[in-house]
């Protein structure tokens, strides 16, 4: 109690004070007062200067006037901001205003920021409930009463945002009423007085009781007496600095047009600068980029040996940042006159260095980061230590700009991209990245039937949360019995009824809504309900699961099954492709969806000693492959016991295509070309078709199928399957048929061929490039 109202007594000496103008004062203590209120005499103002034997400082004008705090201080009794200081009228732009604001601070808050400053006041208020219930004052940790926030300030005319980490403290606050409902919702909490790790423990989980309590707080349902204090910080320069360094860390290039904009916008606001530029200086090139405001940046080369010998190119060197103060003195570069031309009067240079793993190797320049000012001797020592901390991460992004899209690149076809990315690091525009004349070997194995899995495990699921939420509404109508209940138990054995006959295409979210709209939504009135209620509504939510928000056990064993039958078919197939690789290196992407396709592109533009006597081993690998990942599939269906089959289909086509690179689309090749374009169509539709004849898939359970254009590319494919029934992975009848006219295509036919299970005896069945090429070559 002492120490409150000391509080109290420092809280109505600042107010007070503030009042206290060249040896006057207004008479009063509150904030409401009339412009009548009486002037106090001189020796009332010497009398107005204690408080509790609390002598005004000397220093007190200066902590008011001069600190670097921004000081608030509310009357919970009132809830208003009734004392400020001068910093914090300052920065929210009420310099002319009494340091009574009341609320209107809190407008220059976001939405956001407004509840969270809120929400830290409400830890306080909750502090002062169980101290005042359990007669304890260390229940809640001092770290989360006085965790600090960060907020945003709105900008005031010609200035920019501002950040303010924030504390709030209080005294011993003064719970005076409490709604009856906050109290019973406290005594949900604990059954007897809690420990502090108890309470911590509900503190840290979301969706505790104790979290509950601290939605119900507002000044609605409680009443308190004593001060909060609001204390903080600009950390303006701090927060953009770490903010600038999230975004150039990011994996996505940040040295790019239009992802730069933002980081551009950060650095010229850290370093008071008017204009930015890149300049990189690699071998014997040099770019230097301008207007990196703009979608399009200007660029203009340079000879790098006109940076060698200049204090810019040392300093960058040794990894020092450059302030050029004046740029009226004689040039240091080739750039620095061009810089001046849009107004540049002084310069702050942050190099870009790459440290060599290697100890006798001289660090190596990547380039420089630069701003202006159209200001001389502009930038300090603030700024020099601010860009060294920069440095590091723009280096990062500068590297990753050159490299990032190169990453993850097929081992056969990275030596193209390496090209490019040297290329690049020169500072020379990019150029093209295309295969020509290559062939393409597309395949698919698809697990058909999968939508009706899953639909019967949504079927499923569905059942089970209906009958849990059925099991609720008969406790409630036990428990309350009235109308409204009885007819929403019998919506609920309706639509249990409907979904044992099947389920509509929105089913899943439509159900899912209505039991979260309807019978979720009344959870808290329904556990006062009963025992039998509580007990109906625990096995319901636990029944739930916690990432999906509902039941989910038979999707989840759908999710996995189509899961190990990706990940075993794609395991299967590339096993096989280190066998195809050793044949001629080549370029293969695997998707995966429900099943797996394979994309191979061959030809002498990937490999130099690619021949046609390559192309037909690759071909009759790639059946081969598709073979053993059809008796994978054979062992996937017994071991999982499911309805889901597994087709395979390869696309066969003898001429070749074109293949570009472009960074514009996430594939890491396209086909280029009109005369391209008919493979591509065929491939987006080709899992579809139907026999001309029987409009049957042509693709079937256990089977290959080969879809083809012209009589020479079933001769071919013909040959192969005879090495394949001579190994012992197909049968020996083939059937074969026209395809029906897709859209923009005609002409394909199919010849389709049962795939047998592996031997009883273990025989080596795994990948041998032998075989095939013995095969191949008794042939030829």
């Amino acid at each position: 109690m002492h120490q409150s109202l000391q509080l109290n007594r420092r809280f109505k000496l600042f107010r007070d004070l503030s009042r206290i103008d060249d040896g006057h004062a207004v008479l009063g203590s509150t904030s409401d007062d009339q412009p009548g209120d009486t002037v106090m005499t001189e020796g009332q103002v010497e009398q107005a200067q204690q408080f509790g034997q609390v002598t005004v400082p000397s220093w007190w004008s200066v902590l008011e006037h001069h600190s670097r705090l921004l000081v608030a201080a509310i009357d919970m009794a009132t809830h208003h901001i009734e004392w400020t200081s001068d910093r914090f009228r300052q920065l929210v732009g009420m310099v002319d205003i009494p340091p009574s604001l009341g609320d209107a601070v809190l407008k220059r808050l976001s939405a956001d920021d407004q509840l969270w400053v809120r929400e830290r006041i409400r830890r306080h208020i909750l502090n002062a409930i169980l101290t005042e219930r359990y007669g304890r004052r260390d229940l809640l940790p001092s770290r989360w009463l006085h965790e600090t926030l960060i907020v945003s300030v709105s900008p005031l005319a010609g200035d920019l945002a501002r950040f303010v980490e924030f504390t709030v403290s209080s005294d011993q606050l003064q719970l005076c009423t409490l709604e009856p409902a906050v109290r019973a919702a406290l005594d949900r909490c604990w059954p007897q007085p809690p420990s502090a790790s108890e309470v911590l423990q509900q503190l840290q989980d979301p969706h505790s009781s104790l979290q509950a309590v601290l939605q119900l707080l507002n000044p609605q349902t409680y009443t308190a007496s004593g001060i909060v204090l609001i204390e903080g910080m600009d950390v303006s320069d701090r927060e953009v600095t770490q903010r600038l360094i999230h975004l150039l860390l990011d994996r996505e290039s940040i040295l790019q047009p239009r992802r730069f904009l933002q980081a551009n916008l950060l650095l010229k606001r850290l370093f008071r600068a008017t204009d930015s530029f890149i300049l990189t200086a690699e071998d014997n090139t040099a770019v230097l980029y301008l207007d990196l405001h703009e979608p399009e940046w200007t660029t203009h080369p340079l000879p790098a040996d006109c940076l060698q010998e200049s204090a810019l190119s040392t300093a960058a060197a040794e990894g020092t940042v450059l302030n050029l103060k004046d740029l009226s003195a004689p040039c240091l570069s080739a750039c620095e006159p061009m810089l001046r031309q849009r107004g540049a009067k002084s310069l702050l240079i942050l190099p870009l260095v790459v440290k060599s793993a290697r100890l006798q190797d001289s660090p190596k320049l990547l380039g420089v980061v630069g701003v202006m000012s159209d200001q001389p001797d502009a930038f300090d020592a603030i700024d020099e230590h601010n860009g060294q901390t920069l440095a590091p991460a723009l280096t990062i992004a500068m590297r990753q700009s050159v490299n990032e899209r190169f990453i993850h690149i097929h081992e056969s076809v990275r030596w193209r991209f390496e090209e490019e990315a040297e290329r690049r690091s020169l500072g020379l525009p990019p150029a093209p990245i295309t295969f020509r004349d290559v062939y393409p070997l597309y395949g698919i194995s698809d697990i058909r039937g999968s939508s009706n899995e899953r639909n019967r495990a949504i079927q499923q699921d569905l059942l089970t949360q209906f009958r849990l939420a059925l099991t609720i509404a008969q406790a409630v109508c036990e428990a309350t019995q009235t109308a409204f209940a009885e007819q929403f138990r019998h919506d609920l054995q309706v639509t249990i009824e409907q979904l044992q006959r099947g389920i509509t295409v929105d089913a899943e979210i439509t159900l899912l809504r209505y039991l979260q709209d309807n019978l979720e939504a009344h959870f808290d009135f329904f556990n006062t309900c009963g025992k039998q209620v509580q007990a109906a509504i625990a096995a319901y939510e636990a029944a739930k699961d916690d990432e999906h928000d509902c039941v989910y056990d038979a999707r989840s064993l759908y999710d996995q099954t189509v899961q190990h039958i990706n990940l075993s078919l794609r395991s299967t197939w590339q096993r096989w492709q280190r066998t195809m690789q050793q044949v001629s290196p080549h370029y293969c992407d695997i998707e995966s969806t429900d099943g797996i396709d394979h994309m191979i592109y061959a030809g002498r533009a990937i490999d130099q000693r690619f021949s046609p006597f390559h192309l037909r081993s690759l071909r009759y690998e790639q059946l081969r492959a598709v073979c053993d990942c059809a008796r994978t599939g054979f062992r996937l269906k017994a071991e999982h016991a499911t309805e889901m089959d597994i087709t395979h289909l390869v696309l066969v086509q003898d001429s070749t295509v074109d293949i570009t690179h472009d960074e514009s689309t996430e594939r890491l090749f396209d086909v280029r070309g009109t005369r391209d374009t008919r493979y591509e169509i065929v491939k987006k539709r080709i899992d579809k078709a139907l026999d001309a004849t029987t409009h049957d898939r042509i693709t079937q359970p256990g089977c290959l199928t080969l879809v083809y254009s012209t009589n020479e590319e079933w001769e071919e494919y013909q040959e192969y399957l005879r090495y394949l029934q001579r190994e012992g992975w197909v049968g020996t009848d083939i059937e074969q048929g026209v395809v029906e006219p897709l859209q923009g295509v005609t002409g394909l036919k199919f010849a389709r061929v049962t795939v047998l299970a592996a031997p009883t005896q273990k025989e080596d069945a795994s990948p041998s490039i032998n075989a095939s090429l013995n095969n191949h070559k008794a042939e030829v």
